[in-house]
């Protein structure tokens, strides 16, 4: 992670946190309510996976990046991207509304754009402060460590609370051997099968990264097919519009016009409004944690 006498800002990947909370809560089978019956299991966990997060990192400043739908200029260039994604559970869907409620009352602002996924929101608040500032990025998707730099580190949240792999530009280059541009370059070669775009066809990840390391990028494996095994060689001829259209689908945007003034983003709790919105939920219990006082 960097060090310096530099502020901090978090970006929190909202969509990525609250996925995984409803889900490694709801394997147990329970689900938790309020006494009115609105489900909460997605909010409670996701401010235990934020909150030890901002307890281990320490920022100064904190924003939170969301989807706003479906459609995006990456469904316009490619119809199927994501086409195999199941709608949300009916549980998690009315909590969406309530954890921007909550970070509202966090005093953390809530970020997104038409058109756009979270992840190009994280891309660009990312490249335009961290100029400035140690720039963190929590989330649980990998696509992500293309963002990595010298002032900006993915958090990777792993299996358990608590359980984070930091990646600065070293750290990645001795797990991954990669660069952090090259992991697009992976991304187009092999596709993703969550975001439902193939890439070329019969390249996996080992090949794609083997590919990339002597390679460097698809253009330097463009101008090198000769030099390729045959198989491989057809593979990336047959499909090169898939191949160029992935690399495009897999690069984050940063570059989207954004409302969002660093100011905004300063960590400063107002311990009433925070205890009088958990209170609401029923979860006085994260106020304990956050050693926010119940009045």
């Amino acid at each position: 992670m960097t060090t310096s006498n530099k502020e901090t800002l978090l970006l929190v990947d909202g969509m990525a946190l609250m996925f995984r909370a409803f889900y490694a809560s709801a394997a147990s089978g329970y689900i938790r309510r309020t006494k009115a019956g609105l489900p909460t299991n997605a909010i409670y966990g996701f401010m235990r996976y934020f909150w030890d997060a901002v307890e281990k990192f320490s920022p100064s400043h904190v924003a939170c990046c969301w989807d706003l739908g479906s459609k995006t200029f990456r469904t316009e260039q490619f119809a199927a991207y994501k086409g195999n994604r199941s709608e949300a559970p009916d549980d998690l869907i009315p909590q969406f509304a309530v954890i921007l409620e909550v970070m509202d009352s966090l005093g953390i602002p809530n970020i997104s754009a038409q058109g756009y996924e979270a992840d190009d929101c994280i891309g660009t608040l990312a490249s335009i402060y961290c100029q400035d500032m140690d720039v963190l990025v929590l989330t649980g998707d990998h696509d992500m460590l293309q963002l990595v730099n010298d002032c900006t580190s993915v958090i990777i949240m792993k299996k358990g609370h608590g359980n984070y792999m930091v990646y600065t530009p070293d750290s990645l280059m001795e797990e991954k051997q990669l660069l952090p541009r090259q992991i697009i370059d992976v991304k187009a070669l092999m596709g993703d099968p969550s975001d439902n775009y193939p890439g070329v066809r019969g390249i996996g990840e080992k090949t794609a990264v083997k590919l990339v390391q002597e390679y460097h990028d698809v253009e330097g494996i463009l101008a090198n097919l000769e030099a390729l095994s045959k198989g491989v060689r057809t593979k990336i001829e047959t499909d090169l519009d898939m191949l160029h259209l992935s690399r495009q689908l897999a690069t984050i945007k940063c570059d989207v016009e954004l409302a969002c003034q660093i100011d905004e983003c300063r960590l400063e709790l107002n311990h009433a409004l925070i205890a009088s919105k958990f209170e609401e939920l029923e979860m006085k219990s994260i106020c304990a944690w956050m050693g926010v006082a119940v009045v």
